[in-house]
């Protein structure tokens, strides 16, 4: 029992620790821990479990005689107690309602930037695919003599690009008639089709046919999760990522996106929330790391099919940040779950293997329209 209630206390004590340490950023001295939450203990019995802890890890001094920081053990084992606190926790605060919305990617880019504003910290979303996304528009924007962009635009809001060559020279106004083209077959109207020459014809066909090719095949070759990333900026009001060096070994786990879906689907597979922080990280980041990975999934009729998650500092108010994204997570469940229902929307995981192009897919070069409009 005696040891059992000094375990105790070294833990309280810990835990009072990293939770002035968060608030402040400041190493914590046994008078001021005294002072904040233990009066009946002397500051000689606090140093001495703060000598203790540093024994075990879980503390340091960064200066002699200074006070105590956290260690990135100390980290990990307190976002462990918030997380068995929340998950014992089954109240849920709701964010606004954007169920007015049908365009379901343009919502989970919102809510990605709402996490990022909630949090202050860099987020990102995984999202599977939507099924019955219909291109609506193409813009051609003219980079040169020869070469255009093709800017694909979706009934979700989704948008692609595809870089386009042409034979020959092109000028600004055949760009501008070959973009009408692709606005009145989209629209299923030819009365929309400026007219245009034989070469513009030609050319205007090969470009039509060339695009919605490309969209076609990354469509049915869904073998990766959608990932909509915001809130880097976030990250340059923490002290720790003042240096180059360390936002940038941060930052690379966005430009790693294998890595975030496999983090991801460890969540998803897990079906709850998971913490990862600085050296759990490692396998992941080129340099060592100096950040925390949290990730919570969200379920569309009981089935984890995406999630949301953010990173940032080891010094988080985790307590706070656990709470807000089981909130965002249940509010992306919410919508997508009476948008898909109400707007017959299916939606598939990535399967890992692509398809190969059939009859049937150059047959949806022409009838894709028909679709949308039907």
């Amino acid at each position: 029992m005696k040891r059992s209630t000094k375990a105790d206390k070294e833990k309280r004590i810990l835990i009072s620790l990293v939770e002035y340490y968060l608030k402040t950023g400041k190493a914590v001295g046994s008078n001021t821990l005294k002072e904040v939450g233990f009066p009946d203990l002397s500051s000689a019995t606090i140093r001495n479990y703060f000598a203790n802890l540093e024994a075990d890890g879980l503390l340091k001094q960064q200066h002699t005689s200074g006070g105590r920081v956290p260690t990135e053990q100390a980290f990990r084992l307190y976002a462990q107690e918030c997380l068995e606190d929340y998950e014992k926790d089954t109240h849920v605060a709701s964010l606004e309602s954007a169920e007015d919305l049908k365009a379901v990617a343009l919502f989970l880019q919102r809510i990605a930037e709402a996490t990022a504003e909630h949090t202050q910290c860099a987020a990102f979303l995984t999202a599977p695919r939507f099924d019955q996304d219909f291109v609506t528009d193409i813009k051609l924007i003219c980079l040169d003599s020869s070469r255009c962009l093709a800017v694909i635009l979706t009934s979700f809001g989704q948008v692609f690009t595809e870089l386009l060559h042409a034979p020959h020279k092109i000028s600004t106004h055949s760009i501008q008639r070959i973009q009408s083209y692709f606005h009145s077959r989209l629209m299923n109207n030819e009365l929309l089709v400026e007219p245009l020459t034989q070469e513009e014809h030609e050319l205007a066909l090969r470009f039509y046919q060339e695009t919605m090719a490309r969209y076609l095949v990354s469509y049915a070759n869904f073998s990766s999760e959608d990932i909509f990333t915001t809130g880097f900026s976030k990250l340059l009001r923490y002290p720790e990522f003042q240096e180059a060096e360390s936002l940038a070994s941060s930052l690379s786990l966005f430009e790693n996106q294998t890595a975030l879906r496999s983090l991801a689907r460890d969540v998803q597979r897990a079906g709850k929330m998971k913490c990862w922080i600085g050296e759990e990280l490692f396998a992941f980041l080129s340099a060592t790391p100096n950040c925390c990975l949290i990730s919570i999934p969200y379920s569309i009729g009981h089935k984890c099919v995406g999630s949301i998650g953010i990173i940032g500092p080891m010094r988080l108010p985790y307590k706070q940040i656990f709470t807000k994204l089981d909130s965002i997570a249940q509010e992306i469940g919410r919508f997508l779950e009476k948008n898909l229902y109400k707007y017959k929307i299916d939606y598939r995981k990535p399967q890992g293997v692509g398809y190969e192009l059939t009859h049937q897919t150059f047959t949806l070069l022409e009838d894709h329209t028909k679709r949308k409009k039907s």
